[in-house]
């Protein structure tokens, strides 16, 4: 052991036995598998212990939306009950790469692996090392439960990188139910080298005899293990840290040479670290080298901070220096322990009204960066901003401002000011510990004052935008970003997952409550639906999700203002762009067009447009044959808003006859009321309306139009 221990209750290495959760059954709370301490947030285990906790069958492939887990810990100071919800599903499959889940009779299969992410990090030792299964390995196994006495003793007999057998002798405990998802530990390489995935048992309604299967089961391979992973995204979990060939550790370790060259200051300034981080050490006077400190400093993450922290009043020269060496290396935090601390309970102790504005205000501050976790747990989010190293409006030789800092002035302006000075006191101790002008902080803070006096000003209501590409009769590929004013910003959907059209207004009514509750008071949002030009009359606002008591129904368009774009026309006839925007520009002044009659062609419609170039909004009641090739031509010579009725075609539509006459900004919510008389009144409102907004002043996310596959 090292001078920097982990604080486990006892000098001796972690009982591997403690790197074993247990996956608790939701019915009676008793081990319905195990699963193995993938980082300090995660958990990994197989998927069909996952089923059989959540009541399911055990081969069922769909994904646990939503379903919170309760699982326990286990370490030298007893056991720790935590919820955990699933962020890597892969269900299990057959070998052979058949469709569907394997058969009741199938002795191995694919797949069958889950990763649980717990809230809080785990208070368990480190996670294992994890090493390739081999023929051969002596390996150890324990019960859900993770009881001392409950190990499995076993040799791995084959293995072919995807299935491992194991044989354990005929003495001690088998591996049976309740093993599964556990880790398959070597002693001799100090390492997990697979899971427990199943047990072969003899006929339990046969007499047992010497030609029956006796204590043989087998295991997924890390091997196997870590490509599946790899493949289903969640490679950045197991990535560790190579601290052995650390670029900053050499550097850091000659910069603690000159600033505690006494072993006497060392000691002072390694104990207050190590207590910071919640780290053990000796209490006999000794001080660790330099070459152990700076070990520490690339192994633990928050503990450079943690001494910048500690030595910035004896040395802030030395604290400049330390944080530049620490850039070398991808392990330091930006913030200490403390400071973490101390923010996320600043954060977390926010009115959900606040909350609610937390993305508006990140993205605000940020937004250049691509996308942010802004809708997952105060944690994550924060780990994600600390990566950030900073805007670039630092001048020459100055410290940059880091993101995470920016961030935090943008959330504060929208506080009231008891919890606004808290936060602001927060980040001016930050900065002052990074060294950072305190006119620096200034700036930003103006920027963001600044900011939050334009967001009071704003007019043009939030929109939901959503991306819609058909994938069968009743199955869509769904995207979906919101924008409150200050450009479009991606919000999490399903990756590879068809959406019918009830789960698609599901979600889409989901995100727009949270729009709602971050909207100008008395404005809601408007959908945006981004269709090809083939499905611009798909009755998206006729959908409908009923929530969970089914009380209330939900239909999109009569609950909210719906409109249809379709960015393919514009982008296939840049030659009319120009007269896009001049035609936006004469929404309010130029009187609409009405293309009417049964014989109207594309010719007609097109030598109409070109001579009334500044027309801005169009309806079009002709026939149904005729109807969505002129309203393509419509939108792709630039006009900005088109009404037509998507019912069967009369001379004249009810719909656009009840609308047409409503000032041109008005148009969205008249559609909208019209829509809900629709289901109240239907015999006098028998008309569909359709409402085509296209708004050049309003940014569109980049689309793959011609490649649907790659939207997901």
């Amino acid at each position: 052991m090292g001078w920097f221990r982990a604080v486990s209750g006892t000098d001796d290495p972690a009982d591997p036995r403690f790197r074993v959760a247990s996956v608790l059954d939701a019915g009676d709370c008793k081990a319905a598998g195990a699963a193995v301490v993938l980082t300090p947030h995660h958990l990994l285990t197989c998927a069909h212990v996952v089923n059989d906790a959540l009541g399911k069958e055990l081969f069922d492939d769909s994904r646990p939306e939503g379903a919170t887990l309760r699982v326990q810990t286990h370490g030298p100071s007893g056991a720790q009950l935590h919820e955990a919800q699933t962020v890597h599903w892969i269900p299990p499959r057959r070998l052979d790469g058949g469709d569907g889940p394997p058969g009741r009779g199938e002795l191995e299969w694919a797949g069958d692996l889950a990763v649980l992410k717990v809230g809080a990090a785990l208070s368990c030792p480190a996670p294992p090392e994890f090493r390739q299964m081999r023929v051969g390995q002596s390996v150890r196994a324990w019960h859900g439960s993770a009881l001392s006495g409950s190990y499995a003793d076993v040799r791995v007999k084959t293995c072919d990188s995807r299935v491992g057998y194991l044989d354990g002798a005929l003495s001690g405990m088998a591996i049976g139910p309740a093993y599964s998802g556990g880790p398959l530990w070597s002693e001799a390489e100090g390492a997990v080298v697979g899971l427990v995935a199943a047990c072969m048992l003899p006929p339990v309604d046969q007499v047992y005899d010497s030609r029956h299967v006796t204590r043989r089961s087998w295991g997924i391979p890390w091997q196997r293990i870590e490509a599946e992973l790899r493949a289903a995204g969640a490679g950045s979990l197991l990535d560790r840290p190579v601290c052995d060939d650390d670029p900053a550790q050499t550097v850091l370790a000659d910069l603690l040479s000159n600033v505690l060259p006494a072993p006497m200051f060392r000691a002072d300034y390694a104990r207050a670290v190590a207590e910071r981080c919640g780290l053990g050490h000796p209490t006999d006077g000794s001080a660790p080298s330099p070459e152990e400190f700076a070990r520490i400093l690339v192994t633990e993450e928050r503990a450079l901070a943690a001494l910048t922290e500690v030595l910035r009043s004896r040395d802030p020269g030395a604290v400049t220096a330390l944080i530049a060496a620490g850039k070398l290396s991808a392990v330091p935090r930006l913030l200490s322990p403390r400071e973490h601390d101390r923010l996320l309970a600043l954060l977390t102790g926010l009115s959900d009204e606040l909350v609610d504005l937390l993305p508006e205000a990140v993205r605000a501050a940020l937004p250049l960066v691509a996308e942010l976790p802004c809708d997952a747990g105060f944690p994550e989010l924060l780990g994600r901003l600390e990566q950030l190293s900073g805007d670039s409006r630092s001048g020459p030789g100055e410290l940059r401002v880091p993101g995470l800092l920016r961030a935090v002035e943008y959330v504060a302006v929208l506080c009231p000011a008891p919890e606004r000075a808290r936060l602001r006191l927060w980040a001016d101790g930050v900065a002052a510990r990074l060294g950072l002008p305190p006119s620096s902080l200034r700036e930003r803070r103006a920027d963001a004052d600044e900011w939050a006096l334009g967001r009071r000003r704003r007019t043009r209501p939030p929109r939901l935008l959503v991306h819609l590409v058909k994938a069968g009769a009743d199955a869509f590929h769904l995207r979906l970003w919101s924008d409150d004013g200050m450009g479009p910003h991606r919000a999490p959907t399903e990756t590879g997952r068809r959406y019918s059209a009830a789960e698609t207004a599901g979600a889409v009514l989901a995100l727009l409550e949270r729009l709602c509750r971050s909207a100008p008071e008395g404005v809601r949002p408007v959908v945006e639906v981004l269709l090809d030009r083939d499905c611009l009359e798909l009755p998206v606002d006729e959908w409908e999700f009923a929530d969970a008591d089914g009380l209330i129904p939900g239909v999109l368009g009569a609950e909210y203002a719906l409109v249809v774009h379709c960015p393919e026309l514009l982008r296939r006839n840049e030659r009319f762009l120009a007269d896009w925007r001049h035609r936006w520009e004469h929404l309010e002044s130029s009187g609409p067009l009405r293309i009417t009659g049964p014989s109207t062609g594309v010719r007609e419609v097109y030598g109409k447009l070109l001579d009334r170039r500044d027309a801005a909004r169009v309806s079009v009641e002709v026939s149904a044959r005729a109807r969505m090739e002129i309203i393509q031509v419509c939108l792709a010579m630039g006009v900005p808003v088109v009404l037509w009725d998507r019912g069967p075609a009369h001379e004249v539509s009810h719909a656009v006859q009840q609308v047409s006459d409503a000032p041109a900004r008005a148009l969205p919510e008249q559609v909208r009321s019209y829509r809900a008389k629709t289901l109240h009144r239907p015999a006098d409102h028998p008309g569909r309306p359709v409402l085509a907004w296209a708004d050049p002043d309003r940014a569109l996310p980049e689309l793959q139009l011609s490649e649907p596959t790659e939207l997901i």
